[in-house]
């Protein structure tokens, strides 16, 4: 498993590569969990294209930075590119009725410039 971070314009861009497997490897998420919350972002977008699967800790993870990025006034958070297994763990935890998914990155980024009450009321299932 792999995550970068990167930053584009205003938004906090995280890069997720691999199997995000339960039970492996807490010390890098929490680090990469704090990473995100140092930067204070109020747009994060999670890319999931290349993530093949995901156990209960990169749930965990991800509800983590979803977290703290929608408890920011005016926060939004999306995720990209959810393959076929990965949207059935969110849909069977019911997560992807509360976190917005895009089909991918133009989809993505363009649902966080929206306007937030534009955004809010598409927000799950873009």
């Amino acid at each position: 498993m792999l995550i970068e971070l990167q930053q584009k314009d205003d938004i906090v861009v995280l890069r997720f590569q691999g199997r995000i497997a339960t039970g492996l490897d807490l010390e890098y998420l929490r680090t990469k969990l704090e990473e995100v919350r140092n930067r204070r972002s109020d747009k994060v977008l999670a890319d999931f294209r290349e993530v093949s699967s995901i156990g209960s800790t990169g749930l965990g993870f991800v509800v983590g930075v979803y977290t703290s990025v929608v408890k920011i006034p005016g926060g939004r958070f999306v995720l990209v590119g959810a393959n076929a297994r990965v949207r059935e763990v969110l849909d069977l935890t019911r997560l992807s009725t509360i976190i917005p998914l895009a089909e991918d990155m133009s989809s993505g980024l363009a649902a966080l410039q929206r306007p937030n009450s534009e955004s809010d009321a598409t927000a799950p299932g873009l």
